[in-house]
């Protein structure tokens, strides 16, 4: 058997191994390490970075693909998730995801619970808070609604994941990096193609909406009902909660300082003097974090004895989401290595036929099989980009295809975010919760990303 064809069995083999262990619940510290020996074997590689290249550098291996993968991910963003995990646990222990959840019942009903959770993680993810970090700060407020309005918990890491990457992270306008990376390749800005994107944004929107109500109402139908946990934050006296304004606004504190930070140019004038000079790109959530956290203590001053146990369970909660996320990344920086993976990428690269069509084909298989979004954009665009640009294909559109394309199959059983949100954040296993996360992360945004190509096609 050849090295190409070993490679490709290997390269299959793998990520099918790591779909099926992690749906099977098997800790994907352990999972991830395991399917990318199995790449890395099939593929040729050396397990220790012992051995010496043509020019005298350490040869691709294993080993230091994978650690250099999974480090390059805690470094990058292991603050974030710190602060994010504390800000969702002080949310909660403060009273203020109560007021708010008992609030909005009040003003539009129980059976928008679900709509209200949705609407949560779209603001804040079209506000450019990292997906990641919008799991955490909203997961608490996701918790009382639910237990309110009775409905099945299982379906939590659905509704979040559907208002965080479907119609708000790779829109017109979205400041979320999977709309911005093809503007440094394409000279776009983030409005490319807003007209399509709005109509496939409403799209999403509406279906996945529908989607999602009709399967709870089946659930409820058959008798699922929410399931409480010891470590739930307490039900609180609604009469005992701060007041559901104040509760707002360590969510609004966020929303505001993340955005604030990220373009002080645009602030009103008295206040660019206690703003950086110049964007703090994705440290500003660190800002937003911190300004949220303060703004939760003081909402909850009244229950301050509990923000330590809330301040702890959060450092303990981060280092398992960031960890669980870091295995996938390993895993997917040991596969960008192997012949079949750049074997995969020529192929569909070379794909005859409209340049939109193969654009979108391109970035949502290296989506696939990294399981990053963000991975298959920066992957495919250095070589789509100038290829089709030369083809004079419209970089607004081509923008607006990829940003969608990528937020298919990203969303994998194997994704760092999915693994995230179902197990870290929500406490949840793949096998209770991933299908209704498949139908609206990977159905609605493929269907997404059809109806944007045929409007491409005709107008």
């Amino acid at each position: 058997m050849s090295l190409s064809l070993l490679s490709t069995v290997g390269l299959v083999a793998g990520l099918g191994l790591l779909i099926w262990l992690t749906v099977r619940g098997l800790n994907i510290l352990i999972a991830a390490p395991v399917c990318a020996a199995i790449v890395a074997g099939t593929s040729g590689l050396a397990w220790l970075p012992v051995a010496t290249d043509a020019a005298g550098g350490a040869a691709a291996n294993f080993v230091g693909a994978y650690t250099d993968g999974f480090t390059s991910f805690f470094r990058d963003w292991f603050f974030m998730f710190l602060m994010g995990a504390i800000f969702g646990e002080v949310m909660g222990a403060s009273g203020a995801a109560a007021s708010v959840a008992h609030w909005t019942i009040r003003k539009i009903g129980i059976r928008h619970a679900v709509l209200a959770v949705v609407a949560a993680c779209a603001l804040l993810t079209y506000g450019g808070v990292s997906v990641f970090i919008v799991a955490f700060s909203v997961y608490a407020l996701a918790v009382h609604l639910f237990r309110e309005a009775d409905l099945p918990r299982r379906f939590i890491p659905g509704a979040m994941t559907f208002g965080s990457v479907t119609f708000t992270m790779t829109s017109a306008g979205s400041p979320e990096i999977q709309n911005l990376i093809p503007m440094q390749y394409l000279g776009t800005d983030a409005y490319a193609a807003w007209e399509v994107s709005l109509v496939v944004a409403v799209l999403m929107a509406v279906l996945g909406y529908l989607w999602l109500n009709a399967m709870v109402r089946r659930a409820v139908a058959r008798g699922e009902r929410f399931e409480a946990r010891p470590d739930d934050a307490d039900r609180h006296d609604a009469a005992t909660l701060p007041n559901p304004l104040l509760s707002l606004l360590p969510l609004a504190a966020v929303l505001g300082v993340f955005l604030a930070c990220q373009y002080p140019e645009s602030a009103p004038g008295l206040l660019r003097p206690l703003l950086p000079a110049q964007s703090l790109g994705k440290y500003a959530l660190l800002a937003a974090l911190g300004a949220g956290i303060v703004t939760a203590l003081l909402v909850g001053l009244s229950r301050r004895a509990q923000m330590p146990d809330a301040f702890s369970r959060g450092a303990t909660g981060a280092v398992v989401a960031i960890t669980n996320t870091c295995a996938v990344v390993g895993f997917g920086a040991v596969a960008q290595l192997s012949p079949a993976f750049q074997a995969a990428v020529d192929a569909v690269l070379a794909m005859p036929g409209s340049p939109l069509i193969g654009a979108a084909i391109a970035v949502t298989v290296i989506a696939g099989l990294t399981g990053s979004a963000s991975g298959g954009q920066t992957i495919a665009l250095p070589l789509l980009a100038p290829h089709y640009m030369a083809m004079g294909v419209d970089p607004e559109a081509l923008h607006r295809v990829v940003a969608i394309s990528s937020g298919a199959l990203d969303s994998l059983p194997h994704n760092g975010y999915v693994v995230t949100t179902i197990r870290a954040v929500c406490g949840e296993t793949h096998r209770r919760a991933y299908g209704p996360v498949a139908a609206l992360t990977v159905v609605v945004p493929t269907l997404g990303l059809i109806v944007a190509l045929v409007l491409f096609a005709v107008f």
